[in-house]
């Protein structure tokens, strides 16, 4: 699919959790198969961290692994029965509003500028966006990573708004320490950078080379090694094989989006709330993951369970680590399809 196929939703003089209004923010998004009639049979998906609506393309390839083994005909986010939403999260690199958008307000990029933001404020818009396609209640909201983050946000801020949410290689929270961590690493290696000017990098050549760096140790925390050891034997051809994929990444991924959507996980933690959820819960863990290793799950599960949350627990048996949701889909699609039809 080509960025063509890219719809578009605007909204203006949006209030963030931080009280800043943003003049205009627009989000992108893509959408398979039919809304039906009564306009119930919406799914969300809702993307990771770096990756954006080509998630769900068909052949679409992203660092989370592609998901067109699990959104697409007869899959377990049957588009012929169910419409697929995936939109682009505001501050990301998609046809979304992020630092490299123009502020009204200046006429130039909004840079490092762009206010801060949180996954209320990321939910909060595509709940705009439901709003606009006249979607009364979600059947699913199904995320790998961010976009699981993105689910358990819903599910606690919009309780009535979905019968089942599936947040898949994430957590109810990330630790401050963690997210703050994050940051202050992003920063530190950008900053090194001659071009990247506090951010303001835009008419200065960009930080291309920077980026790769950081997209390719992200790729080997992802477990990318594994991955290619399947088909290449020589260390020299496996670490071609990660710059090549994390350069083609950098090309086309907004740095000031890195440290946007980092900045909105300081804080995010909802475990507080889960006993808002109403909806049924399926929550998915890979067994080599190490941002989200299986044993945060006994804790998760009992969490939900303590909420009165009816909430499922499954392991992915995968050697791909973090994109094991993608790569590894056929191993976890069949007990999604399972709960999609419980719901």
């Amino acid at each position: 699919m080509a960025d063509a196929d890219l719809k578009t939703f605007t909204t203006r003089d949006f209030r963030l959790q931080s009280g800043t209004v943003l003049p205009e923010v627009t989000i992108s998004y893509r959408t398979l198969g039919t809304l039906a009639a009564d306009r119930s049979n919406a799914v969300l998906i809702t993307h990771g961290n770096t990756s954006g609506p080509q998630m769900i393309d068909p052949g679409g390839s992203t660092g989370e692994g592609s998901w067109n083994e699990i959104v697409g005909p007869g899959k377990a986010v049957d588009t012929v029965r169910f419409f697929a939403i995936c939109p682009n999260m505001p501050g990301s690199s998609y046809g979304s509003t992020n630092g490299a958008s123009i502020d009204p307000r200046t006429g130039s990029p909004y840079g490092p500028r762009f206010p801060d933001i949180t996954v209320s404020d990321i939910v909060g818009t595509q709940r705009l966006l439901i709003d606009q396609l006249g979607i009364k209640k979600l059947f699913a909201i199904v995320g790998p990573s961010y976009g699981g983050f993105q689910a358990f946000q819903w599910a606690v801020n919009y309780p009535e708004m979905m019968r089942g949410i599936a947040p898949v290689v994430t957590s109810p929270l990330v630790p401050r320490e963690r997210s703050e961590g994050n940051v202050a690493r992003l920063l530190a290696t950008l900053s090194k950078d001659p071009n990247w000017n506090g951010g303001d990098y835009y008419d200065v050549g960009g930080v291309a080379e920077t980026m790769t760096a950081i997209r390719m140790a992200t790729l080997k925390t992802y477990g990318i090694e594994d991955r290619l050891k399947a088909t290449l034997s020589d260390p020299a051809e496996i670490e071609a094989a990660i710059r090549d994929e994390a350069a083609r990444w950098a090309s086309g991924f907004d740095a000031n989006s890195l440290i946007i959507l980092a900045k909105a996980l300081r804080g995010f933690d909802v475990t507080a709330q889960l006993s808002r959820i109403k909806a049924k819960v399926l929550f998915v863990l890979s067994r080599t993951d190490k941002l989200f290793p299986p044993d945060i799950a006994p804790g998760v599960m009992q969490g939900l369970k303590a909420a009165g949350v009816d909430a499922d627990y499954f392991l992915l048996d995968s050697e791909l680590g973090h994109s094991a949701s993608g790569l590894d889909a056929h191993k976890w699609a069949p007990r999604l399809k399972v709960f999609m039809e419980s719901l």
